[in-house]
């Protein structure tokens, strides 16, 4: 099974990806772990990356084949990133939402950063990415069609979103 979780930053796609795993013993993949290694490796902030990669197609491109190939490795994996729901065409996918003060918030206690400088870049972050997956990819980040489910995280912690998805893939798999 492929189960894809999406949604912008600070959505809480990673910490409900990492428990998935754990409790359905799949394989996780993270697109943002990808990314984040790109920064690294080129000496820059996911800011000056994102407004890099505005310009250049391959960066998303090259974080959305590196997940395919993982993806298509695995019987029973997770895949989280912002477009993976997009791109990766799975059993089940989930669009994980939270409002952007909510989602500042949590980066910022993440990365160990002040709210302000939080906000800033996350509302930067989710502007560069809106133009990028519009130019590159012709995906309109605000339409939820292709979601089978929607889950607004600012409403329930990471366990009762765990719990939601767990039972989603149990009926997936019941239906398959």
């Amino acid at each position: 099974m492929l189960l894809t979780i999406s949604g912008p930053s600070g959505s809480g796609k990673t910490t409900v990806a990492r428990g998935l795993s754990q409790r359905l013993g799949f394989v996780h993949i993270s697109a943002g772990e990808v990314f984040r290694d790109l920064a690294r490796e080129r000496d820059l902030s996911l800011e000056q990356l994102s407004k890099f990669a505005e310009k250049d197609p391959e960066i998303d491109q090259m974080v959305d084949a590196r997940q395919a190939v993982l993806a298509q490795s695995y019987e029973n994996v997770i895949v989280d990133g912002r477009l993976s729901g997009c791109v990766l065409k799975g059993d089940l996918a989930v669009w994980l939402k939270a409002p952007l003060e909510v989602r500042a918030d949590r980066i910022a206690r993440r990365e160990r950063k002040g709210r302000a400088i939080a906000l800033r870049e996350t509302r930067t972050r989710d502007t560069s990415e809106a133009v990028r997956y519009l130019a590159f990819y012709n995906i309109d980040t605000t339409n939820l069609d292709i979601y089978n489910l929607v889950i607004d995280t600012r409403h329930w912690d990471q366990f009762a979103v765990i719990d939601i998805i767990t039972q989603a893939v149990r009926s997936r798999r019941e239906v398959g």
